[in-house]
């Protein structure tokens, strides 16, 4: 075998070892991908099977909890289109009727989405109720939840309070 003739075959078996590497990099994240759909989406292109993640608010008035379970059932809209979702589970702290949520799961035949995993989102404006009471006592106007204006000023002889986030070890 020749010099030329031994280059080329190296040259081929990288090209080869290289596109074997990016098929089946590509297929991994393929198999990864998840999607992101509103009600509105969904209504206008079914996913097919695949499992994708929803977005909008939980529609005031229909989240139902099922009596002995950890089931909940409830309505994701996007203003202009609702969705019914499943989930069975521990909801997250901030998951309410009103409140904007991020479902992963499958839409099934009938229409309605199974979710696997919930996430709360809130605004800009949350605080953590500890926070907000801190507040509340220190005369900051509004209810718990709004947001202290940023820089706010802190009047003379008032206490500055602070809120620690524990967890366990």
């Amino acid at each position: 075998m020749t010099r030329k003739r031994r280059r080329m075959m190296i040259l081929a078996l990288a090209l080869l070892g290289l596109g074997t590497a990016t098929a089946l990099t590509l297929s991994a994240f393929r198999d990864n991908i998840v999607f992101f759909y509103s009600p509105s989406d969904l209504a206008a292109k079914p996913p097919g099977g695949r499992t994708v993640r929803i977005g909008g608010l939980v529609e005031t008035g229909s989240l139902k909890r099922d009596a002995g379970g950890l089931t909940v059932t409830f309505q994701v809209t996007d203003t202009a289109k609702s969705l019914p979702v499943t989930y069975t589970g521990i909801l997250p702290d901030l998951f309410r009727e009103g409140q904007g949520v991020v479902a992963e799961g499958k839409l099934g035949p009938d229409g309605v989405f199974t979710a696997t995993e919930l996430l709360a989102k809130h605004d800009e404006k949350y605080m953590p109720p500890d926070v907000a009471d801190a507040l509340k006592r220190a005369g900051h106007p509004g209810k718990p939840g709004d947001a202290a204006p940023t820089g706010a000023p802190v009047a003379a002889g008032e206490e500055h309070q602070t809120s620690t986030l524990r967890t366990n070890p």
